[in-house]
């Protein structure tokens, strides 16, 4: 990233209004509390996707990342914390991206315009912008959560909507053009964004932008370019030293499709799709060895000319500010510079061009007498081919045009592919050697994730509008006798009549492989049960409670979960209720990596693997079978209780004799997950330490419980549901013992299904980092008020040399910031309201916290004070006075003692 002095921004921003030709139409967003916004100008928002493993900031001014729209800052205004500018996997701490810009190009009358996003050079700069507030204010949706109002519309676990315009003239950071010198001159277009994010493991590593361009102006705009330009700085932003200026990025046109098994041919998608990465992953020093990329999902045409063009950025002069250029399309930009495209002029060259720059560790390899390039410069093509510079590319299509009141789409994937680095000694092929630095780089986790970002985008094999077409699709011969058949069909709309032949091979034993979809988006996914935790209902009283909730006291938490949706909701693709079991899950800090199993429980199914010998290997085909299933198809009878699936193994399979003619059929059975299916209500056979909280409830007619409570009014009800309204059938417990009751942890059940054979998906699992339940294992809030507990405070003394942090009591997924910035002294046994006051012994007021918490928050008894004065400095040592002064009058004291 270059250094720079931020944009400092005031609390309340007075900006430029919008003019009337790019008037707001957007709905107000009253799906989620918003952070305060300017209320005189452009409602600017930036968020984060993050639900999965990329951490992604989106924000409202046509850009993605968070450090070219310094304007906006970087903290989201749906939950006031800092937002990643592309960290992946999440995480990890790892910075991939400084920002992005989107570029519109056209050629209005006898003009050529360019609106862009932000940028950095040769100034901070940004022709988008949002409406006022509410009409330009950013929307949240979720489908995590059914009973909540962001439910409704949304397409994925987290949606965020935005629009914004090109015509407001005298915003802040609307410039003149830096080489031509006029002002700003709008295109007059809207642009409706719309991104997504999943958290299940197919989807977790790429979010989907879906950009709608609206003609909002009187004239028509001809020869539209759309790209989006990447300002790409790889590093860990914890280490000194920077790091973000040894990247290197490429192209690929197609990539080998993978999901091709033997014996289906190998075949190639294409992906037009640009990605980039540290040139070495660091793997010595603090690795970043993944890569992320760029794909192409959706344009308005399939004829649309695609274009990739990247450049090294050097801010001192022309020498070193370098780019591919191609003999046919050669243009030197302002003051002679081969990279930067400075002003409309150059950015409108580059966005048309149709050049496919070669990829960047090939800069070397490019001679004087190459015929496509112009050479680059002998003295530095050596350092550049190792990504020394600042790097920027540009990915953009065209042309088309849009009439007055026209909207065209275009949809994006931002992908992330992991371990691309692998070898630390692979730097020392580059720059003479490229085609063995290529052999030491992987490119498969980052080419599933982007064929499953198109699948999500458009599913295939799904006709979603009905036509009879439900996309493209490979038959794969998994016999020996196949025939070349032709159809002959007459033509009779030709003139003359006109005879037509098609051919193709038809097969005995084939199998289908879906590999697109109808072309009519989907933004639709496999998905697993519902999780628990996102299920909630509006008790009698019109309190809202959450399925997943606990009951705490001194180091012990009973964990409580209800499974209605989980165990009744149909699998979207399949339409199956593929319900397999819960998870329970516990961690120290919010990483997914410090989560751990404690208890599980499954049904009880097996799998039936079948010998294909046209595979030459045992294959799954179907979902899973009970053991009653089983019994019915392969023992004498379907109560024959001593024939068992676990005694046919891989090694010791059931053979099924075949009929005259045809061959045996030979199959070995294996559990799915582990079968443990006796719950701990049976003191004696006990498979799982989860147990029924009703074990004798009846299973209800209907599984809502405003239904059975008007199918049975009068009390009749209570047989199905609990005093708070869950039904019974559906109700869980697992109790933590031995917690440690001055740590906090954070609890939560997953639900998983089986998976899906036919489709090759393995099981699918909620995310546990997915609304976890986070407490300490204390008296409740209640239990605080019953035996009128007094206020604890620990630790107590403070030591510095308590190595808290070390210990990792203070600060474990805080790493990157320094350790008097996660220091803590906690207060328990708190009233949900009051607040808390720390003094110096000469009665110096340091700190003031106003606790005011939800009494339903499972946090709402505790509460910390950072060690950080009201000055927001760090205190001394020394003796101090606290306080906690509830509402209705009762005040506590206790002494506090900071050793540093």
């Amino acid at each position: 990233m270059r250094s720079l002095t931020p944009t400092i921004i005031s609390l309340v921003i007075v900006l430029g209004i919008m003019p009337t030709s790019g008037s707001a139409r957007q709905v107000q967003n009253d799906n989620h509390q918003r952070f305060p916004t300017a209320t005189d100008g452009p409602a600017y928002c930036i968020a984060e996707h993050n639900i999965g493993r990329m951490e992604l900031a989106v924000s409202n001014v046509g850009s993605f990342g968070s450090k070219l729209s310094d304007f906006i800052g970087e903290i989201s205004c749906f939950t006031g914390e800092r937002v990643w500018s592309l960290s992946f996997p999440k995480g990890s701490r790892s910075q991939y991206l400084a920002g992005t810009a989107l570029w519109v190009g056209a050629v209005v009358g006898r003009d050529t315009l360019v609106s862009t996003g932000p940028e950095w050079w040769p100034n901070s700069a940004c022709e988008f912008h949002p409406a006022e507030s509410p009409f330009g204010d950013m929307i949240w949706r979720s489908t995590v959560d059914p009973s909540r109002p962001e439910y409704e519309g949304a397409q994925s676990e987290q949606d965020y909507i935005c629009t914004y315009y090109d015509t407001c003239l005298n915003c802040r950071w609307v410039d003149p053009d830096p080489v031509l010198g006029r002002p700003h001159r709008p295109l007059n277009i809207e642009v409706t964004q719309r991104s997504f994010a999943w958290s299940y493991t197919y989807a977790q590593d790429f979010v989907l932008i879906d950009l709608s361009i609206k003609n909002i102006g009187q004239e028509r705009l001809r020869r539209i370019y759309m790209g989006v330009y990447f300002d790409v700085d790889i590093y860990d932003p914890s280490l000194t030293g920077g790091g973000q200026l040894d990247d290197v990025c490429g192209f690929r046109k197609t990539q080998p499709a993978l999901y091709l098994q033997e014996p289906c041919p190998p075949d190639n998608d294409e992906v037009n799709m640009a990605w980039s990465a540290d040139n070495d992953g660091d793997l010595i020093l603090r690795p970043i060895p993944n890569t992320t990329a760029t794909r192409i999902v959706r344009t308005p045409s399939d004829s649309l000319e695609v274009s990739f063009n990247w450049w090294l950025t050097d801010y001192d002069g022309a020498e070193l500010d370098f780019g591919p250029q191609a003999r046919r399309s050669f243009r030197s930009f302002a003051g002679g510079a081969l990279g930067s495209p400075i002003g409309d002029r150059a950015k409108y060259h580059l966005l048309r061009n149709g050049e496919i720059d070669y990829d960047q560790v090939r800069t070397a390899t490019i001679g004087s007498l190459d015929s496509v390039w112009l050479p680059p410069s002998p003295e530095h093509a050596a350092s550049w081919a190792m990504g020394i510079g600042d790097l920027q590319y540009l990915l953009s299509f065209g042309p088309f045009q849009i009439d007055p009141g026209q909207s065209l789409p275009i949809t994006l994937a931002l992908v992330g592919g992991i371990n691309f680095h692998s070898n630390p000694d692979n730097i020392l092929n580059l720059p003479d050697n490229p085609d063995s630095w290529y052999e030491n780089v992987n490119f498969d986790s980052l080419s599933v994730a982007a064929t499953w970002a198109d699948w999500i985008y458009d599913n295939p094999g799904v006709d979603t509008d009905s036509d009879g077409y439900a996309g493209e699709f490979t038959i794969c011969n998994l016999g020996d006798d196949s025939a070349w058949v032709c159809d002959t069909t007459l033509d009779t709309t030709a003139n003359p009549d006109t005879t037509c032949v098609t051919c193709r091979w038809e097969y005995d034993l084939a199998d289908t492989v879906w590999r697109k979809g109808d072309g009519i988006p989907d933004f639709r996914g496999a998905t697993p049960p519902p999780s628990p935790s996102t299920y909630s209902i509006v008790d009698a009283h019109g309190n809202l409670r959450r399925g997943l909730r606990i009951e705490a006291s001194t180091s012990w938490i009973r964990l409580l979960w209800n499974g209605v949706l989980s165990e009744t909701t149909r699998d979207i693709f399949s339409r199956e209720l593929d319900f397999e079991g819960y998870r329970v899950w516990i961690a120290r800090d919010s990483r997914r990596s410090s989560y751990a199993v404690t208890g599980s429980y499954d049904l009880e199914d097996f799998n039936r693997w079948e010998y294909s010998t046209a595979h030459g290997r045992f294959v799954l085909r179907e979902s899973p079978f009970t053991l009653d299933e089983l019994r019915c198809l392969y023992g004498d009878s379907c109560g024959d209780t001593t024939w068992f699936p676990d005694a046919y193994t891989r090694s010791h399979p059931l053979i099924i004799p075949g009929e005259p003619g045809q061959d045996d059929q030979a199959f070995y059975f294996e559990p799915q997950d582990f079968n443990r299916s006796v719950l701990a209500n049976d003191p004696v056979g006990a498979t799982t330490p989860i147990k029924k909280v009703y074990p004798n409830a009846p299973r209800p007619p209907v599984f809502d419980p405003d239904s059975i409570r008007t199918l049975f009014p009068n009390g009749g009800d209570s047989l199905y549901l609990t005093p708070e309204g869950f039904i019974k059938y559906y109700e869980y417990e697992y109790t933590f013992e031995t917690l440690l009751p001055t740590v906090r942890y954070w609890i939560n059940v997953t639900a998983f299904d089986y998976g899906s054979p036919e489709s090759g998906l393995a099981a699918l699992e909620t995310s546990p980092t997915l609304l976890p339940v986070i407490t300490y294992p204390l008296p409740s809030i209640e239990k605080v008020a019953e035996k009128n507990l007094d206020v604890y405070v620990y630790p107590n003394p403070y030591r510095l040399d308590g190595n808290y942090r070390d210990r990792g009591f203070e600060g474990r997924d805080q790493r990157e910031l320094p350790i008097d910035r996660t220091r803590e002294i906690h207060f328990i046994n708190l009233p949900p309201r009051c607040t808390i006051r720390i003094y110096t012994l000469d009665g110096d007021l340091v700190r003031e916290i106003i606790h005011d918490v939800d009494p339903a928050d499972p946090l709402a008894n505790h509460d910390t004070w950072d060690m950080i004065t009201r000055n927001s400095q760090q205190p001394v040592s020394g003796l101090y006075y606290w306080t906690v002064e509830e509402d209705y009058g009762r005040t506590q004291i206790g002494k506090l003692v900071i050793i540093l």
